[in-house]
C-alpha cells in the first residue's frame, strides 16, 4: 500500500521529497504529495518508508 502526505500537517520542508529513493514525492501546491503509482514504500531498500522517518511532524506520512 502507498504512502500519503496529510497535506493539512505538512510544513513543505521538502525532506520527504530528498529521501525518496522512488522519486515519488513531488510539491503539490503548499504541501507536498506522494505519487501512488511510483511509491513503493521503500520496500527492499529500506526497513521502514523514507519520507515517515525523516519528516518532522509526526503522522504527516501515512499509509493511504
Amino acid at each position: 500500500m502507498p504512502y500519503r502526505i496529510v497535506s493539512a500537517l505538512c510544513t513543505a520542508c521538502g525532506a520527504c521529497e530528498i529521501e525518496c529513493p522512488s522519486s515519488a514525492i513531488g510539491p503539490a501546491g503548499a504541501a507536498f504529495r506522494i505519487d501512488p503509482l511510483l511509491c513503493t514504500e521503500c520496500a527492499g531498500r529500506f526497513e521502514t518508508p523514507q519520507c515517515a522517518s525523516v519528516c518532522p511532524v509526526p503522522k504527516t506520512c501515512v499509509p493511504a
